[in-house]
């Protein structure tokens, strides 16, 4: 369902409960239009996500962790300086609209208490957070928007803050007795109510009830098929599916986001990177069909030859002027029409093939050698389509410093000083087996690298897909129970481009077999001797074995 003003009316009570009175200790932006304040409540780090996407805007308590980026945006930086260390006194939501407030008490510079606010509207694409002092002035907010945009509020910071227009509609926590057996009527008359909650209200027996349950959910996750999932305060019955139930909000919608948020956050931080792939698997498809057409052409190198050797044999029967010639084809028996240079000897004629059929079988080796580097260039780049699709967004930074490094990415700046770089580096991703053993697997090429060549136990078993790009899958024991080595072979063709297939090629022997060639593009190795294992890819298995 829509993240709409009922659901908020349960989170914010959840939040009151879980973080008012602690205190703000982190604020991070990890991804556009989201911030993360870390606050200390009940002795424990909780991670409150404030989102203004598009798509996703919501606000809850994350246990997801994220890679905060070298560089904070400057709306980070104002919350830092008048917020870090400041006290939550209380979340509180405006009617049941879907706009959450923030109360939050601090100290100024000269030890003055001050009170800032920090709202959330949650307005599709239109969504956005603010910054304010204790006047309702903008301080700072997160995506400006010129006058000319919005005409009806100043969405820039000096101004002073107005929420939304007001809609005419009843606040359904204040008065319920208005009742429907039409969901478009409920949703028109009552505050914050979305379709999916106005078809389940419209089936209530008692509205005034039905509403009080969003005072105390039960948080609800509905598989409704493969393809498409309901989150919901508590079970709907109108919303059919395989129910699951979690003991908070903000858990439910951590399982609800896990996959989406992940695929939108990649494609946001990606698109440069997506881009010079895209071109970079075009141009090359491009260059090894063309070269592939002229390796055709060379096919008909040995009919010069022919013609050249014939001209020389029976050149006594070339007439000088002539156009062409039709001689017997010694080789099959068949005559041969040949094309002649009427203003040069049968002989000059002849040398003339022999100079063709020469360049043609030379080119035959430079055209051999070309779709060699074609090919091995596009299945780099199909190796680095398929991470984009399994990559976390900590997975990014290192695909994107491997395309610097083999120059196929400009950094733009690299007339300056470089930026210090992190000193957290993405790990790979960490599996645990049914017995116990340990399991990781690379998202891009660094970390395949790193796992393939840099591990100091050479017995320890390497894993990948056949012939095709995939992550390198190491099982961390030398002597891995049948079990664990179809868990290790099911994960590495999930994590490749056969995660779709129904029997799936896997091979695997020890990390000592490994072989990198000199010169060789990240992530690329040689190897002989390996083993086979066919298995089915199974994303179930995925989330169970991860760490």
């Amino acid at each position: 369902m829509a993240f709409d003003g009922l659901f908020l009316h349960s989170m914010t009570k959840e939040l009151n409960k879980e973080l008012a009175g602690g205190r703000i200790t982190k604020i991070a932006f990890p991804f556009p239009h989201e911030i993360i304040l870390t606050v200390r409540s009940f002795r424990k780090n909780r991670k409150l996500l404030l989102s203004a996407h598009p798509v996703m805007a919501r606000a809850q308590i994350t246990k997801v962790d994220f890679e905060n980026p070298i560089t904070a945006p400057n709306f980070v930086m104002v919350l830092r300086r008048y917020l870090q260390g400041g006290k939550i006194l209380a979340f509180r939501q405006i009617a049941n609209d879907r706009i959450l407030e923030i109360l939050v008490a601090n100290a100024n510079e000269i030890g003055d208490a001050v009170s800032y606010k920090i709202v959330l509207e949650i307005m599709g694409r239109h969504s956005n957070i603010f910054f304010l002092d204790s006047e309702n002035k903008i301080i700072e907010l997160i995506k400006h928007v010129p006058a000319f945009e919005n005409r009806v509020r100043i969405l820039l910071p000096g101004a002073q803050y107005q929420r939304p227009p007001k809609q005419d509609l009843i606040n359904p926590f204040e008065s319920s007795e208005f009742t429907s057996n039409d969901p478009r009527i409920l949703a028109d008359h009552y505050q914050g109510m979305s379709m999916v909650s106005a078809r389940e209200a419209a089936d209530a027996e008692y509205l005034t009830d039905w509403f009080k349950k969003f005072d105390q959910p039960q948080a609800t996750l509905t598989k409704i098929n493969e393809k498409k999932s309901e989150f919901t305060a508590f079970p709907y019955k109108s919303v059919i599916g395989e129910k699951t139930f979690f003991p908070l909000l903000s858990d439910l919608l951590d399982a609800y986001y896990a996959q989406s948020a992940n695929q939108s956050r990649v494609h946001e931080l990606s698109s440069q990177i997506d881009q010079i792939v895209k071109n970079e698997l075009h141009r090359n498809r491009r260059k090894l069909q063309n070269l592939n057409n002229d390796l055709i052409k060379t096919k008909g190198a040995d009919n010069y030859r022919i013609k050249g050797e014939l001209l020389t044999t029976f050149q006594n029967k070339v007439i000088r002027g002539n156009n062409s010639i039709s001689l017997n084809n010694y080789y099959d028996g068949k005559a041969i029409e040949i094309t002649l240079d009427p203003k040069i000897s049968a002989n000059a004629n002849a040398q003339k093939y022999f100079t063709k059929y020469q360049k043609l079988k030379k080119s035959v080796k430079y055209l051999d050698e070309q779709i060699r580097l074609a090919s091995k260039e596009l299945d780099y780049f199909e190796n680095i389509e398929e991470q984009l699709k399994n990559a976390s967004p900590k997975d990014l930074d290192q695909i994107k410093i491997e395309l610097l490094k083999e120059g196929y990415l400009k950094d733009k700046k690299s007339d300056k000083k470089p930026a210090k770089k992190r000193s957290k580096v993405a790990k790979p991703d960490r599996f645990i087996a049914n017995d116990g053993t340990l399991i990781e697997v690379g998202k891009n090429n660094f970390q395949n690298d790193q796992l393939s060549m840099k591990n100091p136990k050479k017995d320890d078993i390497w894993l990948h897909v056949q012939k095709i790009p995939g992550s390198h899958v190491i099982i961390h024991s030398n002597n891995p129970s049948d079990k664990t080595l179809i868990e290790a072979a099911k994960l590495a063709a999930y994590f490749s481009k056969a995660k779709n297939s129904a029997n799936v090629a896997v091979d695997y022997l020890p990390v000592g077999r490994l072989r990198k060639p000199n010169g060789s593009k990240p992530g690329f190795v040689v190897f002989e001797g390996q083993q086979t294992i066919y298995v089915t890819p199974n994303r179930k298995l995925v989330e169970e074995l991860k760490a």
